[in-house]
């Protein structure tokens, strides 16, 4: 099953400063870690805030929400998982 998952920098608790190179590139790492796990299918950084959009895959929410909660600066609570919405597929596509 995939999901859309928003994430959001916790600018109440933390700074931009916060977000230095040596607290951000373990969670680049973790992100290379679960994209070759099959786990992570596509990243962006959003447009609307300081953020990231993931489409992940995993057996239902829970698995996601808990390999989610594996990257750094969610788990340091720097970043706030916002939004993990279940995708289904478009049937548009399928027979008329």
């Amino acid at each position: 099953m995939q999901f859309i998952v928003l994430n959001e920098r916790n600018v109440a608790d933390f700074a931009p400063e916060d977000f230095t190179a040596d607290k951000v590139a373990p969670e680049v790492q973790r992100v290379r870690e679960l994209y070759g796990q099959g786990f992570v299918r596509q990243i962006w950084h959003r447009g609307d805030v300081a953020g990231g959009c993931l489409l992940v895959e995993a057996d239902n929410e829970s698995a996601a929400r808990e390999l989610l909660n594996t990257l750094p600066l969610v788990a340091a609570g720097m970043v706030i998982v916002a939004t993990v919405v279940p995708l289904k597929p478009f049937a548009g596509f399928g027979p008329q």
